[in-house]
């Protein structure tokens, strides 16, 4: 929803906008609007800048995992969103005749959501959207653009011009530039976007399935020296196929729909099954930002760091960092810790998205390989590897999704094994012997999770910081605990050796002890919120 007019009345004769906002968030796509749900739940004043009117219409990701379906859950959109979703689709390496290389499930870690989805690009956005619709305090200016960027000690002020032509100034305390790998923002900050763009330019073919053909909702890597090629299933009735442009190749030939109907046929796809909605070419990319913040400004998504998309992670870690980045803003906004929280935004996402890049890169080289020897040698390895109970899992679970744990960023001194690491999501029965997943109950808020019993700590609850403690899953409900339905959280706390665990808003473990011991002190300047400014997940 366009909610452009319903201030027109606060803007001055010169284009000034009277309003002040508490975060400004340039771009709409996936990372913008998380971002905008996130920060609508979290009570703050929001504009959005979006130059498209409407939801971009080609389906770009294709995929996410669980830990974005867990950040979504704190929107309260996560089963809406579900609903457009496939889930327990296994992937497949197949060779140029069809024949399975390898083939397996990304290992579940812990979110309490399935460890990947399909989906439907331009449905998951407009859910999304409607999703921030329900905050009053969440601007949306559809069909505007951000022209300039200027940032004193104050906020950030934004010169926007709209399609009727109209120029509007408006300022907010901060601002999210989320504008895509071309960003506007960031060229404007004078931001380095350092790395490469592959040689290889590849066919991007989204189509609707007229009738369905077997094993149609099966991921399959075609490795094929011939023409590699991604074949993928999406929500909704479509299906995606991805073609690199070989050399010799016409490009604009390559999009038709004869040359298309005859890629697929290769796999015995007629002309009578699918129909092609859209085809464009687009190169790879590997590129990061040289700083995710100046000032002010964060950068993030694609705006920051751009991947191939092997491992379908380009939109999850744009995901991610609106994750990071939204509850410290909220903390910044509101007092409750100082301005410097948020230099850990880039000392925590930075690293991991460099290791999800390098991941999709090396899958990309094993799905791609062209020179033959190579290739069956490659495809010599992975038949030897497929019988082996357990290999073709382990081997996966290496080159896929890493786990997101912080080394460095906001956390308590001395580190323990659980620091820095996301505590997991089983179901938990709580005090009315409800079973609900963890994060409703944690409900993005500081909380000292314990072990049985909890120790005092007294520094924490003079700040306020309420406590919860864990049950084993033989134990009855009881007020100020849960029980441990699915017995996951006190063989992870015994597994990092911990009893006792102060949790950020995120679910992240700031400090941690082992039995016995006392929490390293709250952060300095720690004044945490009376209440919870978290929304009600679902």
């Amino acid at each position: 929803m366009n909610r452009a007019d319903d201030r027109a009345d606060d803007r001055s004769d010169d284009g000034a906008d009277d309003s002040e906002y508490d975060v400004a968030v340039i771009g709409y796509g996936p990372t913008g609007v998380t971002a905008a749900n996130l920060l609508g739940g979290l009570g703050l004043r929001v504009v959005v800048v979006e130059r498209d009117a409407e939801v971009f219409s080609r389906a770009r990701a294709i995929s996410t995992d669980e830990e974005v379906i867990r950040i979504w859950q704190r929107t309260g959109l996560a089963e809406r969103l579900k609903a457009d979703m496939l889930a327990g689709r296994p992937l497949d390496f197949v060779d140029a005749r069809g024949r399975t290389l390898l083939s397996a499930d990304p290992a579940p870690r812990g979110h309490g959501h399935p460890s990947q989805m399909f989906v439907y690009q331009p449905a998951l956005e407009q859910v999304l959207r409607e999703g921030a619709d329900r905050y009053p305090d969440v601007e949306v200016l559809l069909g505007h653009e951000c022209l300039r960027l200027r940032q004193d000690t104050d906020g950030v002020e934004l010169t926007v011009a709209g399609a009727d032509d109209s120029v509007r100034r408006l300022r907010a305390r901060y601002a999210i530039a989320a504008d895509g790998g071309s960003s506007l923002a960031r060229a404007q900050l004078n931001v380095g976007y350092e790395g490469r763009t592959y040689e290889d330019r590849w066919v991007v073919v989204d189509t609707e399935m007229l009738k369905p053909w077997p094993d149609h909702d099966r991921l399959r890597f075609r490795c094929d020296p011939q023409r590699p090629a991604v074949d993928c299933p999406t929500p909704l009735g479509h299906h995606r196929w991805e073609f690199p442009v070989l050399p010799g190749d016409d490009e604009k030939h390559l999009t038709t729909h004869d040359a298309i109907h005859a890629m697929v046929s290769r796999y015995g796809i007629g002309r009578d099954r699918i129909r092609i909605l859209r085809a464009t070419v687009y190169s790879h990319h590997v590129r990061f930002a040289a700083r995710f913040r100046v000032g002010r400004v964060f950068l993030a998504g694609d705006a920051a760091h751009a991947m191939p998309p092997w491992i379908g992670q380009g939109m999850a870690a744009g995901v991610r960092d609106a994750a990071n980045l939204c509850w410290k803003l909220a903390a910044v906004l509101r007092g409750e810790l100082p301005e410097s929280l948020l230099d850990s935004y880039e000392a925590e996402r930075k690293p991991h998205v460099k290791e999800v890049t390098r991941r999709a890169v090396l899958v990309g080289r094993l799905i791609t390989e062209r020179r033959l020897p190579v290739a069956r040698a490659r495809n010599g390895v992975l038949r030897a590897i497929r019988p082996v109970p357990g290999l073709t899992a382990r081997l996966v679970d290496a080159n896929w999704i890493p786990v997101a744990s912080y080394a460095k960023g906001f956390q308590a001194r001395p580190r323990t094994r659980a620091s820095g690491r996301q505590i997991p999501q089983p179901r938990v029965t709580g005090a009315d012997g409800e079973r609900v997943r963890l994060d409703d109950v944690l409900a993005g808020r500081w909380l000292l999770l314990h072990l049985g019993l909890p120790r005092p700590q007294p520094a924490w609850e003079r700040a306020g910081v309420p406590s919860l403690a864990v049950l084993p899953a033989d134990s009855r409900p009881a007020e100020g605990a849960v029980v441990d339905s699915d017995g996951v959280l006190l063989p992870w706390l015994a597994e990092h050796g911990v009893t006792t665990l102060a949790l950020r808003p995120d679910a992240y473990v700031y400090a941690a002890a082992p039995a016995g011991a006392r929490l390293p002190p709250p952060p300095a300047g720690f004044a945490p919120a009376s209440r919870s400014a978290a929304v009600s997940a679902q």
